[in-house]
Protein backbone atom coordinates (compact mmCIF):
# COMPACT_ATOMS: atom_id res chain seq x y z
CA UNK A 1 0.00 0.00 0.00
CA UNK A 2 1.52 3.63 -0.90
CA UNK A 3 -0.28 5.09 1.83
CA UNK A 4 2.41 5.50 4.95
CA UNK A 5 0.34 6.19 7.82
CA UNK A 6 -3.20 4.43 8.38
CA UNK A 7 -5.56 6.76 10.76
CA UNK A 8 -8.65 5.69 12.52
CA UNK A 9 -10.43 8.56 14.18
CA UNK A 10 -12.88 7.40 17.11
CA UNK A 11 -15.93 8.47 19.20
CA UNK A 12 -18.84 6.83 20.74
CA UNK A 13 -21.58 6.60 17.54
CA UNK A 14 -19.49 8.07 14.66
CA UNK A 15 -21.78 10.74 13.97
CA UNK A 16 -20.32 13.70 15.25
CA UNK A 17 -16.92 14.01 16.62
CA UNK A 18 -15.17 11.08 14.86
CA UNK A 19 -16.46 11.87 11.33
CA UNK A 20 -15.70 15.74 11.85
CA UNK A 21 -12.06 14.97 12.95
CA UNK A 22 -11.93 12.41 9.54
CA UNK A 23 -13.17 15.07 7.26
CA UNK A 24 -10.71 17.99 8.79
CA UNK A 25 -8.17 15.41 8.61
CA UNK A 26 -8.56 15.16 4.96
CA UNK A 27 -9.43 18.60 4.14
CA UNK A 28 -5.69 19.97 5.83
CA UNK A 29 -3.86 16.98 4.58
CA UNK A 30 -5.19 17.73 1.01
CA UNK A 31 -4.39 21.58 1.82
CA UNK A 32 -1.10 21.10 2.71
CA UNK A 33 -0.58 18.46 -0.71
CA UNK A 34 -0.13 15.40 1.43
CA UNK A 35 -3.21 13.99 0.88
CA UNK A 36 -2.04 10.63 -0.73
CA UNK A 37 0.67 9.91 2.32
CA UNK A 38 -2.79 8.77 4.46
CA UNK A 39 -5.45 5.83 4.36
CA UNK A 40 -8.18 7.53 6.87
CA UNK A 41 -11.58 6.30 8.34
CA UNK A 42 -13.63 7.28 11.50
CA UNK A 43 -15.88 4.32 13.39
CA UNK A 44 -17.43 4.35 16.78
CA UNK A 45 -17.43 2.21 19.98
CA UNK A 46 -20.86 1.34 19.52
CA UNK A 47 -23.30 0.43 16.76
CA UNK A 48 -25.76 1.96 17.09
CA UNK A 49 -25.78 4.04 13.96
CA UNK A 50 -23.79 2.28 11.97
CA UNK A 51 -24.73 2.98 8.21
CA UNK A 52 -25.81 6.20 9.02
CA UNK A 53 -24.02 9.55 7.62
CA UNK A 54 -23.07 11.73 10.05
CA UNK A 55 -25.68 13.96 12.54
CA UNK A 56 -26.82 17.02 9.99
CA UNK A 57 -25.32 19.45 13.05
CA UNK A 58 -21.67 18.03 12.38
CA UNK A 59 -22.27 18.13 8.19
CA UNK A 60 -23.73 21.66 8.52
CA UNK A 61 -20.70 23.15 10.66
CA UNK A 62 -17.91 21.49 8.48
CA UNK A 63 -19.97 23.11 5.68
CA UNK A 64 -19.78 26.36 7.06
CA UNK A 65 -15.72 26.12 6.78
CA UNK A 66 -15.90 23.76 3.10
CA UNK A 67 -15.19 20.70 4.44
CA UNK A 68 -17.30 17.96 3.14
CA UNK A 69 -17.76 14.48 6.01
CA UNK A 70 -16.91 11.78 3.60
CA UNK A 71 -17.72 8.97 6.23
CA UNK A 72 -20.43 6.84 6.74
CA UNK A 73 -21.07 5.55 10.83
CA UNK A 74 -19.56 1.80 11.51
CA UNK A 75 -18.05 0.21 14.82
CA UNK A 76 -14.54 -0.22 15.55
CA UNK A 77 -13.76 -4.17 15.17
CA UNK A 78 -11.08 -6.42 16.43
CA UNK A 79 -8.84 -6.04 13.07
CA UNK A 80 -8.80 -1.70 13.56
CA UNK A 81 -6.31 -2.30 16.17
CA UNK A 82 -3.62 -3.94 13.35
CA UNK A 83 -4.87 -2.45 10.42
CA UNK A 84 -4.34 1.27 11.56
CA UNK A 85 -1.40 2.95 12.22
CA UNK A 86 -3.17 5.12 14.76
CA UNK A 87 -6.24 5.21 16.89
CA UNK A 88 -7.38 8.79 17.58
CA UNK A 89 -9.84 8.11 20.57
CA UNK A 90 -11.90 11.58 21.11
CA UNK A 91 -11.80 11.13 24.83
CA UNK A 92 -10.72 9.26 27.52
CA UNK A 93 -13.98 6.81 27.79
CA UNK A 94 -12.97 5.96 24.02
CA UNK A 95 -9.97 5.63 24.71
CA UNK A 96 -10.31 3.34 27.73
CA UNK A 97 -12.95 1.05 25.05
CA UNK A 98 -9.59 0.46 22.71
CA UNK A 99 -7.83 -0.17 25.32
CA UNK A 100 -10.10 -3.02 26.86
CA UNK A 101 -10.24 -4.12 22.96
CA UNK A 102 -6.23 -4.67 23.41
CA UNK A 103 -4.92 -1.23 21.44
CA UNK A 104 -1.51 -0.02 21.83
CA UNK A 105 -1.43 2.43 19.36
CA UNK A 106 -4.15 4.38 20.89
CA UNK A 107 -4.05 7.85 21.98
CA UNK A 108 -6.35 11.03 22.48
CA UNK A 109 -6.82 13.57 19.63
CA UNK A 110 -6.13 16.27 21.68
CA UNK A 111 -2.58 15.04 22.69
CA UNK A 112 -1.58 16.71 19.02
CA UNK A 113 -3.36 20.41 19.68
CA UNK A 114 -0.42 22.51 20.26
CA UNK A 115 -0.11 23.98 23.74
CA UNK A 116 -3.14 22.12 25.03
CA UNK A 117 -1.89 20.15 28.58
CA UNK A 118 -5.18 20.61 30.53
CA UNK A 119 -8.26 19.05 28.71
CA UNK A 120 -7.71 15.94 26.51
CA UNK A 121 -11.11 15.24 25.98
CA UNK A 122 -12.81 16.75 22.42
CA UNK A 123 -16.46 16.69 24.24
CA UNK A 124 -19.63 15.10 22.70
CA UNK A 125 -21.45 17.65 20.98
CA UNK A 126 -24.95 15.36 20.44
CA UNK A 127 -27.28 16.30 23.73
CA UNK A 128 -25.92 20.09 23.96
CA UNK A 129 -27.29 22.95 22.63
CA UNK A 130 -25.55 26.34 21.13
CA UNK A 131 -22.04 26.33 19.33
CA UNK A 132 -21.34 22.58 20.67
CA UNK A 133 -20.12 21.89 17.33
CA UNK A 134 -18.39 24.94 16.56
CA UNK A 135 -16.05 24.16 19.49
CA UNK A 136 -15.89 20.54 18.75
CA UNK A 137 -14.45 21.93 15.02
CA UNK A 138 -12.31 24.30 16.32
CA UNK A 139 -10.52 22.08 18.94
CA UNK A 140 -10.56 19.37 16.18
CA UNK A 141 -8.63 21.74 13.72
CA UNK A 142 -6.31 22.24 15.87
CA UNK A 143 -5.64 18.91 16.90
CA UNK A 144 -5.52 17.77 13.15
CA UNK A 145 -3.08 20.44 12.56
CA UNK A 146 -0.76 19.13 15.29
CA UNK A 147 -1.30 15.84 14.35
CA UNK A 148 -0.18 16.59 10.83
CA UNK A 149 2.88 18.79 11.76
CA UNK A 150 4.02 15.65 13.89
CA UNK A 151 3.15 13.12 10.85
CA UNK A 152 5.20 15.09 8.00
Amino acid sequence: MANSHRLLFVCLGNICRSPMAEGIFLHLANERGVFNLFDVDSAGTGGWHEGARPDPRAIRTTARHGIQLPSTARQVVQNDLVEFNLLLAMDSANLGHLNRMGADNAILMRSFEPGNTNELDVPDPYYGSGDGFERVYTMLVASCNGLLDSLC
